[in-house]
């Protein structure tokens, strides 16, 4: 149960540092949000409790194909935000990556790498 709960602390200090950061200097803010700190961590955890090297690999993998598809939301976040507010523009940043990522996962598909169960 306590690694468990270091888990979680040390991931959430990660999102708190960054939102922190961001307070203070926008571009170290996006720099360290940008780094992969999650997916460090989480490929850090898999390794601790033993998992095989063939689902590490995997995960990196298929974390890779997920990020291609989410880019298109951070370009169009800061032009949508002055026109429709924090919230419209975060359901329409939403809305924009599902989009995204289904055609993303219907145009890889073609190459024989399967993001959709």
């Amino acid at each position: 149960m306590a690694w468990l709960v270091s888990k979680y602390l040390i991931t959430a200090a990660v999102v708190v540092i960054v939102s922190e950061t961001a307070k203070r200097s926008d571009r170290l803010g996006g720099l360290i949000a940008a780094l992969p700190l999650v997916t460090v961590l989480a490929l850090i955890w898999l390794q601790v409790e033993h998992q095989p090297q063939e689902k590490i690999a995997n995960h990196a993998w298929y974390t890779f194909w997920y990020v291609v598809p989410t880019l298109p939301m951070f370009l169009a976040f800061p032009v949508l935000l002055p026109r429709l507010g924090f919230w419209f523009t975060l359901l329409a940043c939403v809305v924009i990556t599902v989009a995204c990522f289904g055609l993303f996962a219907l145009f890889v598909r073609r190459f024989g790498i399967e993001l959709l169960p």
